[in-house]
């Protein structure tokens, strides 16, 4: 069968949303355009609250394989290196607005903690008052 513009636009869509929607990209994403500048590893790290190193390092080489994030190594002791969007990151700006105000207005807070409940996974653990002192 040969390709047509709907069948070319509906497999870059697919790509987009599949790179995009991988799990932390987007939050990554949304960290580096709040930072309005350059960003460093830790700095992300400290941003996107449970994201573990090995999944940041993940993520940004692949986005830097994309062309949606540049990272540049600073000379300097000791060595600092820095992750900017570039202007393929930056034109996501508008879509991860979007999808921030769709959230805000669709999504509730702990929707992720009652599904993993209602599958049968475990709440995650609260410290007690008589447990922390211990």
């Amino acid at each position: 069968m040969p390709a047509t513009a709907e069948t070319a636009f509906c497999s870059s869509f697919h790509r987009a949303i599949e790179l995009v929607g991988r799990r932390w990209t987007g939050a990554i994403i949304r960290a580096m355009l709040d930072a309005d500048c350059a960003s460093r590893f830790g700095e992300l790290t400290s941003v996107i609250p449970g994201l573990s190193d090995r999944m940041l390092s993940e993520r940004l080489k692949e986005l830097e394989a994309e062309g949606i994030v540049a990272r540049s190594v600073v000379p300097e002791t000791p060595v600092r290196v820095e992750y900017r969007l570039t202007e393929k990151g930056l034109a996501l700006a508008s879509a991860i607005e979007t999808i921030g105000d769709w959230a805000e207005r669709w999504v509730a807070p702990e929707a992720g903690a009652r599904a993993r409940r209602r599958r049968g996974a475990p709440a995650p653990r609260r410290r007690t008052a008589a447990r922390s002192r211990a």
